[in-house]
């Protein structure tokens, strides 16, 4: 009987391991699937964003960019607009024409010494400004000339200026407009055509 219940008792302990391995082995399979499942979500979700594969094109410089442009304040009839042209490439870029916001019309020039006395006339050929350099627009000097104002440019109002390049781009920029005393040259139309067919040559 001794040895009969110690066999039996045994039988029972030997089930008993048994079970607790077969537990044990369930556990491990659950938390390895757990865990590979968790990786592939993981994966098809980085790989299925958008946001990590593609990329943002660069968005182009400007061939010419302005800086510290300004405009003259004026009541009416004529003003001009300053800065310096800024040329971003490797070859040389020029300014054909431009408008405005603010004129019907709106000129490249020049101040010249004509008997000896500064006058305003169209820039022949228009302004050059070299690769990667500048081309400076001041009183005195080549500016752009803002002809038959539509209103009063007042000091703190913003002049929206368009330039036109020789290869057809264009160029926005925005000038604040100041109160100035100077640049009161004297304006002459002679180069007007001759600037014209200049032009049009390219």
């Amino acid at each position: 009987m001794r040895t009969s219940a110690t066999h039996s008792a045994q039988g029972r302990y030997a089930r008993l391991r048994l079970l607790a391995a077969a537990v044990t082995a369930g556990a491990i399979s659950l938390t390895a699937l757990t865990a590979c499942g968790s990786s592939d979500d993981s994966s098809s979700s980085s790989s299925s964003s958008p946001s990590s594969t593609a990329s943002t094109p660069a968005k182009a410089a400007a061939p010419v960019t302005v800086e510290d442009p300004w405009a003259k304040a004026a009541d009416s009839g004529m003003t001009a607009v300053f800065g310096t042209l800024v040329n971003t490439t490797d070859a040389k870029v020029t300014v054909v024409s431009a408008t405005s916001t603010v004129s019907k019309k709106t000129e490249l020039h020049e101040v010249a010494d004509v008997e000896g006395k500064p006058v305003m006339r169209p820039k022949k050929g228009g302004f050059v400004i070299p690769a990667q350099g500048h081309h400076q627009l001041q009183p005195g000097a080549d500016h752009l000339m803002l002809m038959g104002l539509d209103k009063a440019v007042k000091p703190g109002d913003e002049v929206t200026v368009t330039l036109t390049l020789k290869d057809g781009k264009t160029v926005r920029f925005t000038s604040v407009a100041k109160a100035f005393a100077g640049g009161k040259e004297n304006y002459s139309s002679d180069m007007k055509s001759g600037m014209d067919s200049d032009m049009k040559k390219g």
